[in-house]
């Protein structure tokens, strides 16, 4: 019984730890956005001003102006795995995934317009019930991922088809594959399959864990299989 009860204070206190410590990365999150876009605001109109600037202050402008829009997104990020983590209701409504889909491909194509990218989509339609701006982040984050971590030239294949009750998104590209050590790590928080890539590309680290936080959050599931020239990314989520 002395055992049990120890055992249980522990679990207590590990409990309470973790909610102060999501607790705190909620306020601090939301304490930090008004800061930041101040500073961006600033910098922004100071380096647009009519007034002379020498191009180094220019360039350190810009930079602070870069540097404001990445620590913006990283809160962005810990704000919404709080709120995630809080249990936090997400806004249902019924969502065309197909139109999301073709939209987040569009999107990627733009942002890496050096890879290839193939879209398969059914002949109808494919709709669920879910919060529509997560769902696009969750899709958006998988192709970003595939752009970011495969070099130029590869081909990433998104498709989406019904099996049963679900809806299913695959995200498949031909690069070198994810590091097996790492594979058991890849939805967690700030893991990076590269960091210095994943620095230069703007990377907080985040987005695989707010897949998976999104998605958890819709009753779907996340898997990855991944080896050299063959890693895919498979989606579920409840048809509507």
């Amino acid at each position: 019984n002395h055992m049990l009860e120890n055992v249980a204070a522990a679990l207590t206190a590990r409990h309470k730890s973790e909610q102060r410590i999501r607790s705190f990365v909620a306020d601090a999150s939301h304490e930090l956005r008004t800061p930041l876009a101040s500073i961006r605001g600033y910098a922004e109109l100071t380096r647009r001003s009519d007034s002379e600037l020498p191009d180094e202050a220019r360039n350190s402008l810009a930079r602070i102006e870069s540097e404001s829009v990445r620590m913006t997104t990283l809160v962005e990020d810990l704000l919404l795995l709080a709120r995630l983590d809080a249990g936090r209701p997400l806004e249902f409504s019924p969502v065309d995934l197909s139109a999301l889909v073709v939209d987040c491909t569009n999107d990627a194509h733009v942002a890496g317009p050096d890879h290839r990218w193939e879209l398969r989509l059914p002949s109808e339609p494919v709709v669920v019930t879910g919060d529509s701006d997560r769902i696009h982040q969750v899709i958006a984050n998988l192709l970003a991922n595939a752009r970011v971590h495969t070099p130029p030239a590869s081909t990433v294949t998104i498709t989406l088809q019904q099996r049963e009750q679900d809806a299913v998104i695959g995200v498949h590209d031909n690069g070198p594959g994810i590091p097996p050590a790492l594979l058991p790590e890849i939805f967690g928080r700030f893991s990076r399959g590269d960091s210095s890539r994943s620095r230069e590309a703007g990377s907080t680290g985040l987005g695989l864990a707010i897949v998976s936080a999104v998605v958890a959050a819709h009753h779907g599931t996340i898997s990855v299989d991944s080896r050299p020239g063959d890693t895919a990314f498979t989606l579920t989520l409840p048809l509507a």
